[in-house]
């Protein structure tokens, strides 16, 4: 065989390997279509994180149907919720202790129930054990003027508490954290 046919075909099999490869290294950085977030909040030594997927509305109806009522849900999309305080804080006269936790809810229409739970590192809530709850809570429920395409979760200081707000579609789900610094 030719060297320069040897070297030609060399050459052809390499680029082709490379393209290959950059086509797969393209999907990698694909954007997530349920983005991450981050929501936080600081008061004096007290520093609060939320970490959420961030899926959108698309036209779907969500309470009642994508998320069913009376369900556990990861409140997200993708990993479940998980919220980290850097100091113990009070919420709805009960002591959640300093730590990371999973935030699960089961959303009625009425209230939501929500709950902090110790078992890290969840992929949605298909693996959700009630045997790790460390707190359980009632939120609030009210109808927003507006419509939210994205999942929301906001924090708003108000003094030594904020107000903890769950927002998508037009629903809102609240509670109150309160501060003990």
């Amino acid at each position: 065989m030719n060297v320069n046919l040897k070297f030609n075909l060399i050459l052809l099999y390499l680029l082709s390997f490379l393209s290959v490869n950059n086509l797969y290294a393209q999907e990698a950085v694909k954007a997530r279509l349920s983005p991450l977030e981050i929501a936080t909040v600081k008061y004096e030594s007290t520093y609060i994180k939320v970490t959420y997927g961030r899926p959108h509305k698309k036209g779907r109806k969500i309470f009642g149907d994508l998320v069913p009522y009376g369900e556990v849900w990861r409140t997200g999309a993708n990993e479940a919720t998980e919220i980290t305080t850097t100091k113990d804080v009070i919420i709805n006269k009960k002591r959640l202790r300093a730590g990371t936790y999973t935030l699960f809810t089961i959303p009625e229409k009425d209230k939501w129930k929500v709950i902090f739970n110790s078992d890290l590192g969840q992929w949605g809530s298909y693996n959700y054990n009630p045997d790790k709850n460390v707190l359980e809570i009632d939120a609030k429920v009210s109808e927003t003027d507006v419509v939210y395409e994205p999942f929301t979760i906001e924090f708003q200081l108000q003094d030594d508490k904020v107000n903890f707000l769950m927002i998508w579609d037009k629903t809102m789900a609240s509670f109150t954290i309160n501060f003990l610094d």
